[in-house]
């Protein structure tokens, strides 16, 4: 793990692998080890970097907006000294956070994966972001474990591992609750669909078929406003492919990145 001083803003990080440059972003509901069923094999051929954003491990508050966070990340890709050939890939929270770095600090980076993420909510979406701001700012983080966990893994996943069950509600229940209210919010109020268009990046857009958190089809039509975006709808799973298909979701990352 290391601190990086991002604009007055702690960035923890951790790094693993060798090679081209592979920068992951994790979900609101999640920190940045729910991709550690994943890293070993991602790492075999890169070198990867994963991100608590801020709020989650050690990291700080870095803005209030999704555009705020991806300056913030913009920040951090300069400060490693990363190359324009680094890949970026986001998974909820962070695919937002991805997809706004793309629309404002494109030629900072090569390769977009996106999974499990929009370019905004409908109406319908923007309620349970609210309402799990209000309660993570009055009751604390472990009012709203329940609710993320029902967002972040299908039924049938959840009564099958309560082993990944335990442990993703531990890693959340440490987020600090004003940040994880900021990033709710945040995420209630993007709209990023106006600046699609302008994306050059290669872009692979993936989408568990049963993600409730961030629906399928409105995670095609975000690869539909991209210019050549992919788009991959993967079966039987939810809003963390990482964790519900590890090998899937290495399959595709290499399968798009190669």
């Amino acid at each position: 793990m290391a601190i990086i001083k991002v604009n007055g803003a702690d960035a923890d990080i951790a790094q693993a692998g060798f090679g081209r440059d592979l920068v992951l972003l994790h979900s609101l509901l999640a920190d940045r080890s729910a991709f550690d069923r994943v890293v070993p094999a991602l790492a075999q051929h890169r070198r990867v970097w994963l991100v608590n954003l801020p709020g989650y491990g050690a990291s700080t508050t870095a803005g209030a907006s999704v555009e705020d966070y991806a300056d913030h990340i913009a920040a951090l890709l300069r400060a490693l000294k990363l190359p324009s050939q680094t890949d970026v890939l986001g998974n909820g929270l962070g695919g937002f956070i991805a997809v706004a770095l793309a629309c404002r600090h494109g030629d900072s980076f090569e390769h977009l994966i996106v999974a499990d993420s929009l370019a905004a909510f409908p109406p319908a979406g923007k309620e349970p972001l609210r309402m799990m701001a209000e309660r993570a700012r009055q009751q604390g983080m472990s009012a709203v474990l329940e609710a993320a966990i029902n967002r972040m893994l299908p039924q049938a996943f959840i009564e099958m591992h309560p082993d990944i069950v335990a442990e993703r509600k531990a890693a959340l229940g440490k987020a600090d609750p004003e940040c994880f209210s900021a990033a709710c919010t945040a995420l209630a109020q993007v709209d990023l669909e106006p600046l699609l268009a302008g994306i050059r990046n290669p872009t692979l857009v993936m989408a568990g078929a049963l993600d409730a958190a961030t629906p399928a089809p409105l995670a095609r039509r975000l690869a539909e406003g991209i210019p050549g975006a992919k788009y991959l709808e993967i079966p039987d799973c939810g809003h963390c492919p990482q964790l519900e298909k590890p090998e899937v979701f290495v399959d595709t990352v290499d399968e798009f990145l190669h």
